[in-house]
């Protein structure tokens, strides 16, 4: 066991780029810890000899089988386990959370060293609003399993943040266009790297320069919220009555369309009762 360290998993958050950004604390721990599971060794090689770190790795990544966890979990009851992604904060966007899933169930001590996280640093630089937003990772490859996604999030009243590749890129931004509507949106890329680039737009506007020069690099799509509803008509407030009556007693009824469409429910309550007079 480490002589610094208790026992248990730290999480480390790693640069998404310049390594500069590796905390005193996270490259303290990378140094002391006994062992450090990572995606990738090549990849975190590099790290830890930027951190003075010469402590052994083992992997840890998207195909690990449960035999793999099971041992590092067992690991955990005498040493101390880094975890660390090939870049950012382990767990956003990868299959992390298991083995915290499975050290918490075994009784293991487990912390977190915040730092980097390429959707939090994306939100920071598209200036679109930051109060409220979802973090969707990767969306499916193919159009019609996008599209579908893209449907389920349509109506969220937040700031929506996707990981993408430059090759689908034009593809993604052309898909949340049709599904979306044409919002504002940013296209952020290597970010913290020399060649750190932000393009705003909306989505269409984002979608031609794609199509017209592929970006390369880890990118990040961050998509505005919906604008505000547009008042209902007569006719839409006609019909949604007639749809809550003839499921609902008039009270809960107006309270249904009241929320559904931003109206007043005293109002919709009387228009209800004269609906219901008149049936």
């Amino acid at each position: 066991m480490s002589a610094e360290l208790s026992p248990g998993l730290y999480i480390v958050a790693g640069p998404i780029g310049n390594l500069s950004d590796l905390s005193p604390r996270a490259a303290e721990i990378l140094r002391d810890a006994d062992v450090i599971a990572v995606e990738d060794s090549r990849v975190s090689a590099r790290l830890l000899r930027h951190a003075g770190s010469d402590r052994p790795m083992v992997p840890y990544h998207d195909h690990s089988d449960e035999r793999v966890r099971a041992r590092l979990v067992e690991r955990m009851a005498g040493e101390a386990v880094a975890l660390l992604s090939d870049a950012g904060t382990p767990l956003i966007s990868d299959p992390g959370y298991k083995l915290v899933r499975d050290a918490r169930a075994a009784g293991r001590m487990v912390t977190s060293l915040p730092g980097p996280c390429a959707a939090i640093a994306a939100i920071t630089l598209s200036g679109l609003p930051s109060d409220r937003f979802l973090f969707m990772g990767f969306l499916p490859s193919k159009t019609k399993a996008r599209s579908d996604t893209l449907d389920e999030i349509r109506a969220v009243r937040a700031t929506l943040v996707f990981y993408e590749s430059g090759p689908r890129c034009a593809a993604a931004l052309g898909d949340m266009q049709a599904v979306l509507g044409d919002r504002p949106a940013a296209l952020c890329r290597e970010i913290s790297k020399t060649f750190e680039e932000v393009l705003t737009g909306s989505l269409s506007e984002l979608a031609a320069a794609c199509a017209a020069r592929e970006p390369r690099g880890e990118i990040v799509l961050v998509v505005g919220p919906p604008g505000e509803r547009p008042p209902p008509d007569e006719a839409e407030i006609e019909a949604a009555l007639r749809d809550a009556l003839a499921r609902l007693p008039v009270s809960q009824a107006a309270g249904e369309v009241a929320r559904a469409l931003g109206l007043d429910r005293k109002a919709l309550y009387a228009r209800a009762m004269t609906m219901r007079g008149k049936a």
